[in-house]
Order: C-alpha cells, then structure tokens, then sequence
C-alpha cells in the first residue's frame, strides 16, 4: 500500500489456487516468511499514521515527553506497564500517546473515529462495515468505546505479535458476535467488508464473486469436523498448515 493509503496492485488477497500474494510478503523458494517489520513497515499502518500525523511538531527531548497523564480525563496504566505488555519501545508509545491524545483528548476512541480513519485512507471505496467489525475486535469489554491500552496492546499483536497471536487476533476479528467460534457467513461479512472498503483499487484484479469462493474454499478447509463452525483451534491448525490461507490471513497487515 502506497503512503497515501491507495492499494498499489489491486490484490487484497492471495487467490485460493495460489496465485502470487500481495506485496511486502517476502517468499524464498516459494515458502511464505514472516515480513520483518521495520520502522517504515510500522509507519504503513493506517491506525499509527492518523496517530502519528495528528502528533504536533516537538521540540522536547526525550526526557521532557513522557505521557502526560494528568492531561486526560482516562489516564493510561505506567508507561512501564505498557512497555512490558508490548513490543513497542519507550520512544514509540510516547509518540503514540501523545496522537492519540491530540485525537481523543478524553482518553477515549469510539466507533465513528475508526470510521472516520478509514473513510480517509480509503476514500475510493465503502469502509463503514469494515470500520466497524474492526472496532468490535479492539473493543475487548464491549463497552462502545477503546482505551489507549487496549489500542497500543491490540497494535502490538497486529504489527509485532508472533504467528500465534496474530491469528489469535484475526479468529477475534472474524467472530462477530463473539460466542467462539466463526461460521461461514462471518467469515464472509469481513472478506467483503474488506472488498467493500478496497473499491475500485480492487479492480479488475479480484472478480465479484471472489469473495465468496475465498470463503468457500478455505471454511471447508478449516471447518474439519464438517459441524459448521469453526473453532480457534481448527482456525490456528489450519492456517499454520495452509500456506495460501496463511497468506491470505496477512491481509490485515495492508488494511489495519
């Protein structure tokens, strides 16, 4: 994805047969790595560019720019606390901190700020229905609205977490009413969320109906016992175990 959050080849998704996968996934001899994530891949993240781009210039150092906790109505746990809860450094949650404050000086974000960030990077197509089941996921206490705690821990599994984690995170994302485990036409709300949100830039790369023959495809892989539902543990097996699944499931990584 370009900086100015546009798609650069149109591909969302890996196809189910194999076709090649987007870009920023490295591959050696036709196995699928995990990407490194630099400081530039962390800067791709359309949530930490609306952070960091509502950040004002500093001309502090580093000592004189620890969170300002007295300045908000929610005040965040210690910096410290976060720092172990997280893969961030010092230097980044200050910096995340201080945007998300410049944004939601409450300490609060609720759902029409999730629609907002994504209305704004993806201008060419419909991202209110994903803006929205994105919400739900950070919103662990179902209570209308994220901390910053939630948001940072939640940006830490998204751009840094192990394999685990992250479709740990991805299974949360796909449960929509949260009562674990994820049926077919869950699965199918988020892919064409996500096609809705791409709009033209998916074009004429991804057909109408692959959306549809993804979900089909891989929820016949996952669901194993043939009960109609899967569960986290069918999610993780399968996609440790399926490459293009695997691949696929990468998507958040371009559209988070």
């Amino acid at each position: 994805m370009q900086s100015d959050g546009k798609v650069v080849d149109g591909s969302i998704l890996s196809d189910a047969n194999g076709v090649e996968p987007a870009p920023g996934r490295a591959k050696d001899s036709g196995k699928w790595q995990k990407p490194r994530f630099s400081r530039k891949a962390l800067m791709k993240c359309c949530l930490v560019k609306w952070i960091i781009a509502s950040t004002q210039p500093q001309d502090k150092d580093s000592s004189d720019s620890d969170l300002e906790l007295s300045t908000v109505r929610h005040q965040p746990e210690g910096l410290d606390q976060l720092q172990a809860q997280t893969k961030f450094t010092r230097k980044e949650l200050q910096s995340l901190y201080r945007g998300f404050k410049n944004e939601c000086p409450s300490g609060l974000v609720d759902e029409e700020t999730f629609k907002t960030i994504y209305s704004q990077f993806f201008p060419q197509g419909d991202a209110t229905t994903y803006a929205h089941f994105l919400f739900n996921a950070f919103d662990i206490d179902r209570n209308g609205s994220i901390r910053f705690e939630d948001f940072v821990i939640g940006l830490s599994v998204l751009l840094r977490g192990s394999v685990t984690e992250k479709l740990n995170w991805a299974f949360n994302l796909y449960d929509i009413n949260k009562d674990g485990y994820i049926t077919k036409e869950e699965m199918l709300a988020i892919m064409k969320s996500i096609y809705d949100m791409m709009g033209r830039y998916t074009y004429p790369c991804v057909r109408e109906d692959a959306p549809v023959e993804h979900v089909d495809k891989f929820f016949q892989k996952m669901d194993k016992n043939r009960d109609g539902v899967v569960t986290i543990e069918e999610f993780i097996e399968t996609c440790q175990k399926d490459e293009n699944i695997m691949n696929s499931m990468q998507l958040f990584e371009n559209v988070i």
